[in-house]
């Protein structure tokens, strides 16, 4: 009787958590999640803090241009920015034709007005 008790509980408790995590995400936007994964794979290479910045690919673009980019910033970690340089981020959008807007937030960074953005 207590070992089907327990079974119970434990299965309760995995179903009460799996339906606060699908609904968390919800909140956030199905879409953004796949955006940041996106982003990952295609555009992680031209933000990355080591080497020069080089012009994004076109797949990286594509994502970028599909990507819900606000979503992205509010979901951008402090561990996360230090893996990337946040100028090269700003300049991959802008080359991919989705620039930041001047003085919005991308995780802690504040993207700089247009004249500085290059």
């Amino acid at each position: 009787m207590a070992m089907y008790f327990n079974t119970n509980i434990f299965l309760l408790a995995f179903f009460a958590i799996t339906v606060i995590l699908s609904s968390s995400n919800n909140v956030v936007g199905q879409g953004c999640q796949g955006d940041v994964q996106g982003l990952i794979s295609q555009c992680a290479s031209y933000v990355k803090k080591d080497g020069p910045k080089i012009k994004p690919s076109p797949q990286c673009c594509d994502v970028i241009k599909k990507a819900d980019i606000p979503c992205v910033c509010k979901r951008l970690t402090a561990e996360i920015e230090k893996t990337i340089d946040m100028d090269k981020v700003v300049f991959v959008a802008k080359t991919c034709g989705k620039p930041l807007a001047p003085g919005s937030k991308c995780g802690a960074f504040s993207v700089p007005p247009a004249a500085y953005i290059g």
